[in-house]
């Protein structure tokens, strides 16, 4: 007799809470969050800085990733610099720290 094998691994409800990609947050819970309105949200999605994911429903859902590239956006917003600039700055930052991240990773066994 074969024994059973395990299935697919399927990730737990509470796993999803400890991935920083799963878009569990609501266009108003991420505004609400950030302090912004849903149109600045928008702007974000319009200008390429974030896609959110889209419920069956149509809504936009944010992940935990996403709303810190916001939150970033907000900050540079505020002090000023254009939106589209903005973005460009925080997209730069975040492959920056995916490279060093990377690197780091690379270097850890040497």
């Amino acid at each position: 007799m074969i024994p059973d094998q395990p299935g697919p691994a399927t990730p737990s409800a509470a796993d999803k809470f400890d991935d920083e990609n799963y878009p569990g947050y609501t266009m108003g819970r991420a505004a609400d969050m950030l302090g912004t309105t849903q149109g600045f949200l928008r702007s974000l999605d319009e200008a390429g800085l974030i896609t959110p994911q889209r419920s069956a429903g149509g809504h936009r859902r944010y992940s935990r990733h996403q709303l810190r590239l916001a939150a970033r956006a907000r900050e540079l917003v505020d002090k000023g610099t254009p939106i589209d600039a903005a973005c460009r700055i925080i997209t730069l930052e975040d492959q920056l720290h995916e490279a060093r991240r990377r690197n780091t990773e690379l270097h850890v066994g040497d």
